[in-house]
């Protein structure tokens, strides 16, 4: 991604406006997790009132806190906007970019910009750089494999233990979760398949009823999607890390622990 283009078709990354009051964001549709074409703007409430009711007297009116909703709604865009990036490799690994220089290319400032980088560097996919921006993480095949270990330390005991404590009914309300994966596979499209998946084993963890373990294990599972020197995966390979997740379901409904610990080893082995 170059520094300084302009807009979308420039860059690749999609472009959020709003910051003039009104949080408006330009053209219609959905692209890389912006929303557009909605009017996010918040009417004043001061010196409002409906039909007949007198208005509240000036001294006790709560204004609505406008711009802290503004700018958490275009945070919150383009937080998702640079996670896709990362994911697709647009924002690439060891580059520094400036919090100026992405605003001006999402047509914001550089303060939301700056403070959806801040929580990218509290979950490890960029590190500050002191008077310059952030530069993306570089991450080799060590990290990944110990990402990987570590996951499964954490997630492997909990789904051998849900194994042989959840219905075959329950396992099989997650199927559609399941075959979400393969579609999103069967596109070759990174950002797509990374939510698809990361979607279907917080559903498959979730069933623990711990918040926290499910918490800490989806952190550790977009961390090993940020992109390393590999924008590398191939649709093919999508696909067969999507079936395994298709295999593991039909072992879980059929209650065999053997072909389940079998499974979820290959999958983080994987």
């Amino acid at each position: 991604m170059k520094q300084g283009a302009q807009g979308s078709a420039a860059t690749g990354i999609p472009q959020v406006s709003g910051e003039d009051g009104a949080a408006r964001v330009p053209s219609q549709g959905r692209v890389g997790g912006v929303e557009r074409g909605r009017d996010v703007s918040v009417p004043t409430a001061r010196g409002e009132h409906i039909h007949s009711e007198p208005p509240m007297p000036a001294s006790v009116a709560v204004p609505v806190p406008r711009a802290v909703v503004q700018r958490a709604s275009v945070r919150g865009q383009i937080l998702d906007a640079l996670r896709t990036a990362l994911v697709t490799g647009e924002l690439t690994p060891g580059v520094v970019y400036s919090a100026p220089a992405l605003g001006e290319r999402f047509g914001v400032s550089a303060t939301p910009v700056r403070e959806a980088m801040q929580q990218l560097a509290q979950e490890g996919a960029v590190e500050v750089v002191p008077n310059r921006g952030f530069r993306v993480v570089e991450r080799g095949a060590r990290e990944l494999a110990e990402l990987a270990e570590v996951r499964a330390l954490i997630e492997v005991p909990v789904m051998l233990r849900l194994a042989r404590t959840v219905s075959a009914e329950r396992w099989a309300e997650l199927r559609p979760l399941a075959e979400a994966t393969v579609r999103a596979a069967s596109t070759g499209c990174r950002a797509t398949y990374a939510e698809a998946d990361r979607t279907f084993h917080r559903a498959v963890l979730s069933l623990c009823g711990n918040e926290q373990l499910v918490q800490i294990a989806d952190d550790l599972h977009r961390r090993a999607q940020w992109p390393l020197e590999i924008s590398t995966r191939s649709r093919i390979d999508l696909l067969a890390d999507a079936t395994e997740h298709s295999a593991l379901l039909d072992a879980l409904i059929a209650g065999d622990v053997d072909v389940v610990r079998v499974l979820v080893g290959e999958h983080f082995a994987g």
